[in-house]
């Protein structure tokens, strides 16, 4: 691992998720699924490991393990960036940090995927970045459920969509049972990296149109006219875990893992 790269972590994890309630204190291999998340970020070499949380159960879960810290923020916030703001003012960051936003529900976040995202804010001198990975089959490209992004010739992003983006009219008029050849395509992997000074200011930012009509909350970034640097994910990243079944899923890769 480089040394000059500097960067902190911050992990939201709300303890009442709609689609798999108490989450973050789920057990994966006997162990809270939000103390395997922390261990990842910890493993990336980042300066600073914090757990933003507004349940002291989900808090716990972090007691005393060397080197994670804990925000209690508010339960009211509406999003996970809300929390991570507030987690920043809690931690007393200078507006230059860089802050990796890694979700509390992803156990197998591979830590030099934790590091591209950081170096990818720095090099880019963008006030945000985030990472992709190129879509494999077309159902992939077609499920709802999966981000799509396109992007500039510069690394940044144009948009970010549920649709499949972009279409490829002439393929698809003949058939959409097959991608096409080209690798255009890629998804989106929600993991990203701030300045701390502009995770304030996201913050502050009304929702916008656009973002109201994916529900995805990176197109109020870009409707405002700020930047979002794109990399390639340097390996893969595992799927998260949303619902019981992706905890079963994830239970059977943890025992693979170690078998």
């Amino acid at each position: 691992m480089e040394p000059s790269l500097d960067f902190v972590v911050a992990i939201p994890a709300r303890h009442a998720a709609s689609r798999l309630p108490g989450k973050p204190l789920r057990l994966l291999g006997g162990e809270p699924l939000v103390l395997h998340v922390a261990r990842r970020a910890l493993a990336a070499g980042a300066r600073e490991v914090w757990l933003a949380t507004d349940d002291a159960r989900v808090a716990e879960a972090v007691d005393g393990v060397a080197g994670v810290r804990v925000a209690m923020t508010s339960p009211d916030h509406a999003s996970g960036t809300d929390r991570l703001a507030e987690c920043a003012a809690i931690a007393g960051w200078d507006d230059e940090t860089v802050v990796v936003n890694l979700q509390g529900d992803e156990p197998f976040a591979p830590p030099g995927g934790i590091r591209e995202v950081a170096r990818t804010l720095v090099d880019s001198e963008a006030p945000m970045a985030t990472l992709a990975e190129p879509v494999a089959d077309v159902e992939t490209l077609f499920d709802p459920n999966t981000v799509k992004l396109v992007r500039a010739a510069s690394g940044d992003a144009l948009y970010f969509s549920r649709a499949p983006l972009p279409w490829p009219r002439d393929a698809f008029a003949r058939d959409r049972s097959v991608l096409p050849g080209g690798g255009h395509w890629l998804r989106h992997i929600g993991i990203y990296a701030y300045r701390a000074g502009f995770l304030q200011t996201f913050s502050r930012m009304p929702p916008g149109v656009l973002e109201r009509v994916e529900s995805l909350e990176q197109l109020r970034v870009l409707e405002a006219g700020h930047r979002i640097a794109v990399s390639l994910a340097p390996e893969p990243f595992p799927p998260g875990v949303d619902t019981p079944e992706d905890l079963e899923r994830a239970e059977a890769r943890l025992r693979a893992l170690g078998a």
